[in-house]
């Protein structure tokens, strides 16, 4: 559709494809740096995490490039680097965030005040992930809409695009509208300190991806088996995985919803510690001590000199 080259940069053509992942990406890492900014994560960790997500997206590509490839043989016993799939990226880019989040950060903190810092912070990239995860892919996907791959099957009814030779059902228009609303959701629901945003998301998407694919005229390319097609396989995967999340929950009893933070004022009048400011002077309470006994004290002390 829109695929031709807007501009090149040194020399290698620029198109709304590449523009839309370019910008999901940077809505991605914009979207961790406010929503952890509001958690109160420490800088050393958003920097940490800014640096995995960096390793992650790079093997997130190679591997939706690989998936790809996979399903080119499955469909036509060729074995051929062509297009990438968004399923096998999530998947390796999650393999490798969790690979380099754990392993690097058993050596970045190691001692200080900061050891073991990447478990302490954990349960907030649980968190986050999913808002991050499902905004980069909206965009993404109107990427694929502009590029006219990932398009859907020829319909002469209803809302259609010109795509590929044919009137298509625009499943990537679709597919972009419920991710943003699934962000939305997931977003608002982040602020309410609902704990359980990576079950949800796996979950929803599941259901999603596993419906829309046979609206998919793009089927061909990437080949079917046992009665469905790799993506619905994947979707299952996901499907399960969320629910198995949340009876782990359930039986840890792990809350679905976190504590309310309790304001430092509150904190102080129920411990009796105001926070930071801890006074190391002991004061005498007033009216333990009688004035009489004070003045019988400073005459003591008066004789005495005398």
């Amino acid at each position: 559709m829109f695929d031709k080259t807007l501009f090149t940069i040194f020399g290698r053509g620029v198109n709304m494809y590449g523009i839309c992942i370019a910008v999901g990406i940077l809505v991605c890492l914009l979207v961790f740096f406010i929503y952890t900014q509001k958690k109160k994560m420490p800088a050393v960790m958003q920097d940490f995490s800014f640096f995995v997500a960096i390793i992650a997206i790079v093997v997130g590509f190679a591997f939706g490039v690989l998936f790809q490839s996979v399903y080119k043989w499955i469909s036509d016993g060729v074995f051929q680097y062509s297009g990438i799939t968004v399923m096998g990226g999530l998947i390796g880019g999650a393999a490798a965030f969790a690979t380099a989040y754990f392993v690097g950060g058993k050596y970045y903190f190691k001692n200080g005040v900061n050891q073991n810092l990447h478990l302490k912070e954990f349960n907030k990239i649980v968190l986050v992930a999913p808002c991050c995860i499902t905004v980069a892919h909206a965009f993404g996907r109107i990427g694929c809409m502009c590029a006219g791959c990932c398009y859907g099957m020829e319909s002469n009814s209803g809302f259609t695009i010109y795509n590929s030779g044919a009137n298509r059902i625009p499943v990537q228009l679709y597919e972009s509208i419920f991710l943003f609303i699934l962000f939305a959701v997931l977003s608002v629901l982040y602020f309410k300190r609902c704990n359980v945003l990576m079950q949800i998301y796996l979950i929803s998407y599941a259901i999603w991806r596993f419906i829309i694919e046979y609206f998919r005229g793009d089927v061909t390319e990437r080949g079917f088996f046992l009665g469905l097609y790799p993506s619905q396989w994947q979707s299952i995967v996901f499907l399960l995985g969320g629910v198995a999340l949340l009876i782990i929950y359930k039986v840890k009893k792990i809350p679905f919803v976190l504590p309310k933070e309790q304001p430092a004022a509150e904190t102080a009048k129920e411990t009796g510690v105001a926070g930071d400011n801890v006074s190391l002077t002991t004061e005498i309470p007033s009216g333990n001590v009688s004035e009489d006994k004070i003045d019988k004290a400073e005459d003591k002390k008066d004789d005495n000199k005398s």
